[in-house]
């Protein structure tokens, strides 16, 4: 086989030919290098545990492929061996800060972070290029917020940021900090006072912008979203942000105008389709706003707030059967989102399906939304239905959440007086009236038939005559 030495991939090529043909062929020690570097970025580790142990045969007193062979068997959890080879290098070269990066990687994996940052210390301190030790630092903060220490973390961010002021992910981990400390104001003040020397930095513009909105300081907000837009007027999620700062102040047609310019500048995005949606149903622009809500869908069919934004578009102009068509596809495609059910019950519900209403609020509640409504509305159907022990049943799982209710109380009273069970009744409707009397028009409401029963109306009476 005939090679070009233009041949960008020259060394793996030659490599993986020798894999091929069982020949052995030499390469230099950064060739390998390269080769094992391309092979765990592309997550190909058997290849490089290959590559690492030919190169060794070639280079056995290279430190690089030690290093590399640690690197490894840290992804293996063989740290032993690890930090056998580790202190073997140690010896070898006691100032290499890349020995002391790995070990720093084993004491990490191993959850060792307080040493972790005591090693990457250590290579700080030996290193001769002051100026290029960005890494270490941010490899110092992630250990910080491994800890939690997020002040800590903040630190060493910034210093990520005074050696590289383009190092756009440190200056995202400072706001994050900030917003996990709730130090919305410091995050200003950090972003204002990086913006002074870095006024064309539209990701601390779009970071400023994002903090007053949280604070819901719109107008600032506004301000700051359109410097990103000035300093780069292709970034997609200033507009996006803008967007969402516009609808706050209720410019619809603006922020519609801004998430248009989204749709232009890249391929769609369900989050934008869905805000014009919304934003053309503010302005009572109801064909273009379902246009936009039907797109949502069509672009990421798994996205639930498209499908609850039709779905209660078709309610609020009470067009159940719309609803109830569009909720069902929804169904159909996540049968395990309780949001879904949820509305599937309440809409079969007022169309009066009542068995199709129960099946929804039963599957609602299977799948973990104990909200008290769900539990009510349950079993409000259950007694319509006809199924009463069903109801008490529901009843009682709804009061192992919500216990001494007096909404749950009345309808177990009302429902053991109608089973004739009146003791469990009474036991009920005391309880009941003793929590809140004025839901005594559940009786009324739920049991008509039990309005004027005696032992019914001398409970209620006693407790109101006990409540004055």
């Amino acid at each position: 086989m005939n090679y070009s030495h233009d041949d960008e991939n020259f060394s793996l090529t030659r490599f993986e030919s020798m894999l091929k043909t069982n020949d052995i062929l030499f390469f230099d020690s950064s060739e390998f290098e390269n080769i094992i570097h391309h092979y765990l970025e592309n997550g190909k580790i058997a290849l490089a545990k290959r590559a690492i142990k030919l190169g060794l045969e070639q280079h056995p007193t290279s430190i690089n492929l030690r290093l590399f062979q640690v690197e490894i068997l840290v992804i293996e959890n063989k740290f032993l061996e690890a930090n056998a080879i580790l202190e073997m290098l140690h010896d070898l070269e006691p100032t290499n800060e890349e020995v002391f990066i790995q070990k720093a990687n084993v004491l990490s994996k191993q959850d060792e972070h307080g040493k972790a940052i005591d090693t990457l210390l250590m290579a700080i301190s030996m290193s001769n290029t002051p100026n290029d030790d960005a890494d270490l630092y941010a490899l110092i903060a992630m250990e910080y917020l491994f800890l939690d220490q997020f002040d800590n973390a903040i630190i060493y961010f910034k210093k990520c940021l005074e050696t590289d002021t383009t190092d756009y992910s440190a200056l995202h981990n400072i706001v994050y900090c900030f917003d996990f400390l709730n130090k919305n104001e410091e995050a200003i003040q950090y972003l204002n006072e990086f913006l002074e020397t870095n006024p064309y930095c539209e990701v601390a513009w779009h970071q400023l912008g994002k903090q007053y909105f949280t604070i819901k300081e719109y107008g600032k907000a506004n301000a700051a979203f359109d410097f990103a837009i000035i300093s780069d007027d292709t970034f997609v999620g200033a507009y996006i942000e803008k967007g969402k700062v516009l609808e706050k102040l209720k410019h619809y047609e603006e922020a519609i105008e801004n998430y248009k310019i989204t749709l232009a500048l890249e391929d769609p995005t369900s989050f934008a389709l869905l805000r014009i949606g919304h934003c053309y149903d503010k302005l009572n622009q109801e064909d273009l706003a379902i246009q936009f809500l039907k797109k949502t869908v069509d672009e990421d069919p798994l996205l639930d707030k498209g499908w609850i934004a039709i779905t209660r578009f078709y309610m609020k102009h009470l067009n159940y059967q719309k609803a109830l068509y569009y909720i069902k596809k929804a169904v159909n495609i996540d049968g395990d989102n309780s949001l879904y059910w949820k509305l599937y019950a309440i809409i079969n519900k007022r169309l009066n399906f009542l068995e199709e209403a129960e099946r929804g609020y039963k599957r609602t509640i299977e799948l973990g939304n104990y909200e008290l409504e769900t539990w009510i509305d349950r079993s409000d159907i259950l007694i319509a239905l006809g199924e009463y022990e069903a109801s008490i049943f529901n009843l009682i799982q709804a009061a192992e959440f919500y216990p001494e209710n007096a909404e749950i109380e009345y309808r177990l009273g009302g429902l053991h007086f109608t089973l004739h069970q009146t003791e469990e009744g009474c036991f009920h409707l005391k309880n009941a009236a003793r929590l809140n009397i004025d839901y005594n028009f559940i009786i009324s409401e739920l049991f008509p038939n039990l309005k004027d029963k005696p032992m019914v109306i001398a409970i209620i009476s006693d407790s109101k005559k006990a409540s004055n």
